[in-house]
């Protein structure tokens, strides 16, 4: 997950804490989560030549088997707040009202 979603340690330790479906994947409970320096060293160890390859040839065979494909992901937090109205908005609109008291009733 690390790798697809292109995250730092530290990133990877608060995604596993914020986002409960990466929890599941990795079936870690919220109580026993790795910290950055366990999630180095897990990433080290898959470093060694031979369980990296490994590792990935049989998730890429697990996922093929359920009709899925790896790619390459993004997370994108949005957070929604109410923001007073734009200056420019509020300009248009009075921009609009001055026009019409211009213009001629036909």
């Amino acid at each position: 997950m690390q790798l697809l979603y292109n995250l730092s340690d530290l990133a990877m330790e608060d995604a596993l804490y914020e986002i409960e479906s990466m929890r599941h994947f990795a079936d870690l409970r919220l109580d026993r989560l790795p910290d950055e320096n366990a999630i180095l060293n897990f990433r080290h160890l898959l470093e060694q030549p031979s369980l990296g390859k490994v590792l990935v040839k049989e998730v890429n065979k697990h996922l093929e088997k359920n009709g899925l494909i790896l790619r390459e992901g993004r997370i994108v937090d949005a957070t929604i707040i109410s923001a007073s109205e734009s200056r420019k908005a509020s300009m248009d609109c009075y921009s609009f009202r001055i026009l019409s008291a211009a213009l001629p009733a036909f």
